[in-house]
């Protein structure tokens, strides 16, 4: 696998998480805000209006039918038996709002369910179960790694393999990116949170877990329609259509870690062998352009967290949650 190849699907990845932390430099410290972070992720030429991150993707609409099946770890409404609303986004990597579907190294599926501040929750699930690196201030140092020379115009690979060679935590990625085989249809995925989440539960307990969205059985592996090569909007094509014949139905699956697992490394995958809860079934029954989407102006910050759910300490999700939210402020000021 080429550095090159690499880099680009950790780019992609990594645009998940802004630098809010003072990073080292040299003896003193700069300090890297999500500003800055944006600053560098959207370039010279942003595209404005549109998101920072995942900037082309388009609205989806359902409900969560939840079985009850976690109630018993966490007091959230959202877990009690019965159906939840959600307004979600499916989307590809990058920045840029017209990339090719069929040539992002990531694809996410980002969901706002229930309603109000106590029952509301937002989270937002990508392809890799990993990330690369675990703080905000090794994934600046990835990006500097990353960033072509100055002189050249091209990245160093020098450089970049310095660069996973300091940091080991990078394997558990490229072996996934490396086994990774895309699917013939964003229905066809299986989206993780990447970061754990702390469970509460009505006795006082708190679980750590990490959460999957996994294509329910029966869910037809072949495209619905045939997929042009040369047709950028190939993956929102088919699943628009796939939405207008059936729903698109995934399983929650919740991987409940154990004492030995470090809830705030999101680089380091839980064994397999960990107990796992089937919370219930997404049902994706509508789907539409963002232009006229009710998820166009939707934040999918992960720390917008119902009662019965807290974050855990992983600096990642405060870096996450940083960056959404500048590139949420940009583009509002823009469109307005």
């Amino acid at each position: 696998m080429s550095v090159f190849r690499y880099a680009a699907v950790v780019l992609a990845v990594g645009s998940l998480a802004g630098v809010i932390y003072a990073v080292a430099s040299g003896a003193g410290q700069s300090s890297v805000t999500a500003q800055r972070f944006v600053n560098l992720q959207e370039g010279a030429k942003p595209h404005e209006g549109f998101r920072r991150a995942h900037a082309k993707g388009f609205c989806v609409a359902g409900e969560f039918l939840s079985n009850g099946k976690l109630a018993p770890y966490s007091t959230a409404q959202v877990f009690q038996p019965g159906k939840t609303g959600f307004v979600g986004r499916m989307s590809i990597a990058g920045t840029n709002p017209t990339a090719p579907d069929l040539r992002s190294p990531v694809r996410s599926l980002a969901l706002n369910l229930g309603q109000g501040d106590a029952d509301g929750w937002r989270t937002a699930m990508n392809t890799p179960p990993v990330m690369a690196v675990g703080t905000p201030e090794a994934f600046y140092e990835q990006l500097s790694a990353l960033a072509p020379d100055p002189a050249t115009g091209q990245r160093n690979p020098q450089r970049i393999q310095a660069f996973f060679a300091s940091h080991p935590e990078t394997q558990a990625f490229l072996a996934w990116q490396k086994s990774y085989v895309p699917t013939q249809s964003l229905a066809t995925e299986r989206y993780h949170s990447i970061n754990a989440f702390y469970l509460l539960g009505p006795k006082g307990q708190r679980q750590a877990v990490r959460w999957a969205a996994a294509p329910a059985a029966g869910t037809p592996a072949q495209p619905v329609t045939a997929l042009n090569p040369d047709d950028p909007d190939a993956l929102q094509a088919e699943f628009l259509a796939r939405v207008k014949q059936t729903p698109a139905v995934f399983d929650l699956i919740f991987t409940l870690a154990d004492p030995t697992d470090n809830e705030n490394d999101p680089t380091v995958p839980w064994p397999e062998s960990r107990p796992t809860v089937v919370a219930g079934q997404l049902l994706i029954r509508e789907a539409q352009p963002e232009t006229n989407g009710q998820c166009k102006d939707i934040n999918f910050d992960p720390l917008v967290l119902p009662t019965g759910m807290a974050a855990t300490e992983d600096p990642i999700l405060r870096a996450r949650s940083a960056a959404y939210a500048e590139s949420y402020r940009r583009r509002a000021r823009e469109s307005l």
